[in-house]
């Protein structure tokens, strides 16, 4: 037994070599930098901070590289380092109105206040290989932008609907309580919203995506309108105890969607849109649209709809959509289950000689008559 405990032992350490050279490639190609993944490939960079649960880019960068660009192996590396991290309290809520805005866009309104800003977006772009890529260049000419002054005020689409009573009113629990800490207590049902807000913001961003295509189309037939996406930099304020003022963090960039919804209204409730909320580190409007629809799939009940279809069940969705853990439950199949599956066997050849031992005694008797 000793001897095949060292035998594994050397093995995994061999695979940690076999790991770093994989991971580095050819040599004769230079070696990608930290700085690089987190300017060049930011999109994945915001993955990997939203379902790492950790606004640090040049972790996620770090995150990236060491993974070899599997996402899901490079968020658990960002979960298991925030685990060692000190807390010293929560940040104010943020004001997501108050956003420095680089793309905002709403199709609901063409002509809005504060107006339409395209922003950085492949939405329009030809999905056509730019060879132009492949070239090394030492130097690449700086693209030629047009830039005015954004209107500073910018007020969401939600609110302008809001100013109307044609939408959904929102406002704080009594009492304001703190909100729920996904990182420190475990999931009850029911889930509030902050829970389920929580845990979708670190969910996998295929499976939330999945799980809103089925609310539009297989489940729901749930069409919402984009009420607003805004994507931009946001200011962190913290209150220190010592302090009693607040005093500014720094920015993140965030991505912002509200979907509006159609609703019939009820009993006690008009006629109104609804609203999903979704909200996400970096550049990542997919996830903070997948969000927002199953943020509204999610209140059904409070509206008195029926829960019938897999969007809309908080234990299925909020459950299984941890790529982390989901990860980790399907990939420990590939450790040793020696005795287990050796305990299946010896079973599965019981129930097979006893079928035969049936059988046989059957055959004695059909052939005594």
């Amino acid at each position: 037994m000793y001897v095949a405990v060292k035998g594994g032992e050397a093995a995994i350490l061999a695979t940690h070599d076999l790991i770093a050279e994989e991971r580095r490639g050819d040599p004769s190609i230079p070696e990608l930098s930290v700085a690089q993944i987190r300017e060049q490939m930011a999109l994945s960079v915001a993955r990997v901070m939203n379902e790492g649960s950790l606004y640090d880019r040049d972790l996620g960068a770090l995150a990236l590289k060491q993974a070899q660009g599997d996402v899901i192996e490079a968020a658990f590396l960002m979960r298991a380092y925030r685990t060692t991290l000190p807390r010293f309290g929560s940040s104010v809520p943020l004001d997501t109105a108050a956003m420095a805005i680089r793309r905002r866009i709403s199709a609901t309104y063409k002509d809005l206040p504060g107006g339409q800003v395209l922003g950085p977006t492949y939405d329009y772009t030809h999905r056509l290989f730019d060879f132009a890529l492949m070239a090394d260049l030492g130097s690449e000419p700086e693209a030629q932008v047009a830039v005015s002054p954004l209107d500073n005020t910018m007020p969401r689409v939600p609110d302008i609907l809001g100013d109307e009573g044609l939408m959904e009113a929102e406002s704080p629990p009594a009492d304001d309580p703190r909100p729920f800490d996904l990182t420190r207590d475990p999931i009850e049902f029911p889930a509030d919203r902050d829970v389920r807000l929580q845990t979708m913001a670190r969910g996998d961003e295929g499976f939330l995506l999945g799980l809103a295509y089925s609310v539009q189309r297989g489940f729901g037939s749930n069409h919402p309108f984009a009420g607003e996406i805004r994507l931009g930099e946001v200011s962190v304020d913290f209150i220190p105890e010592e302090l009693g003022f607040a005093i500014d963090l720094g920015d993140v960039t965030l991505t912002e969607c509200q979907m509006v919804n159609q609703f019939q209204g009820g009993k006690d409730i008009p006629p109104q849109f609804t609203r999903g909320y979704g909200l996400a580190f970096g550049h990542s409007e997919r996830k903070a649209m997948s969000m927002a629809i199953i943020d509204r799939s999610l209140k059904a009940r409070s509206f008195g709809e029926a829960a019938e279809y897999p969007a809309q069940q908080e234990e299925f969705v909020l459950y299984h959509c941890d790529n982390v853990e989901a990860a980790g439950f399907v990939e420990h199949l590939k450790l040793p289950h020696y005795v287990d599956f050796q305990g299946e066997l010896e079973l599965l050849r019981k129930i097979r000689r006893e079928q035969e031992e049936r059988a046989a005694q059957a055959a004695q008797l059909e052939a005594a008559e």
